[in-house]
């Protein structure tokens, strides 16, 4: 029992439940899918975002990250498909977002490869280099979705894209893209090559 001000002050039993680490792998040879410790008692969460320990121990990247970008994305809103030579750390801080990948490096055991990951606070997704990262936000109102990498963006630096209006990639959007809608889907990202144009170009080089 502790006094202060005339006032005793009871201690009570705090309740504490401790979700650890995690580490999944997908179809993409290098794209884990991460859930970071959670620690929860009465007054909430404590969410581990990033620990280079436990990603050294995992045998994962931990960077170190050089720029770090959140963008918050209205509903229905598709951004990607990129796959900038520089590895990724993404998930969300709000909202909910439904993730899509695609494996586009030419050495790549899974070349081609794609992987449809749901994203909500607390998972997230280390994207190898090369590897396109897009997302589609699926909250009311909006979400931000936070980008670590590990280089410098900058304009014009090496990498790929690709159309997320490419049926062949069999991605089931969860809302439905309509091409023409720039609060969709950008000028730029709908004229992006499809997988097929992209691979023929490999074949060709």
């Amino acid at each position: 029992m502790w006094s202060a001000s005339g006032r005793d002050l009871r201690l009570a039993t705090v309740s504490v439940r401790i979700e650890d680490f995690e580490t999944h792998s997908t179809a993409i040879h290098g794209l884990t899918v991460l859930r970071m410790k959670h620690i929860h008692d009465e007054r909430g969460t404590i969410r581990e975002f990033f620990r280079a320990s436990a990603m050294r121990e995992a045998g994962l990247s931990d960077g170190p990250w050089q720029q770090l970008n959140l963008t918050e994305t209205g509903h229905g809103a598709v951004r990607g498909l990129h796959g900038e030579a520089m590895t990724k750390l993404v998930s969300v801080v709000s909202g909910e977002v439904f993730g899509v990948y695609v494996d586009t490096r030419p050495a790549s055991p899974t070349l081609g490869a794609v992987v449809t990951v749901p994203i909500t606070v607390g998972t997230q997704v280390l994207v190898p280099s090369g590897v396109c990262n897009g997302f589609q936000s699926v909250s009311p109102g909006t979400s931000q979705y936070l980008y670590c990498f590990d280089q410098e963006w900058r304009p014009g630096m090496p990498g790929t894209a690709l159309t997320p209006l490419d049926p062949a990639l069999g991605i089931d959007w969860p809302i439905p893209l309509d091409p023409e809608d720039r609060a969709q889907v950008s000028a730029k990202d709908a004229a992006a090559p499809r997988l097929a144009d992209y691979l023929a170009g490999l074949e060709r080089a």
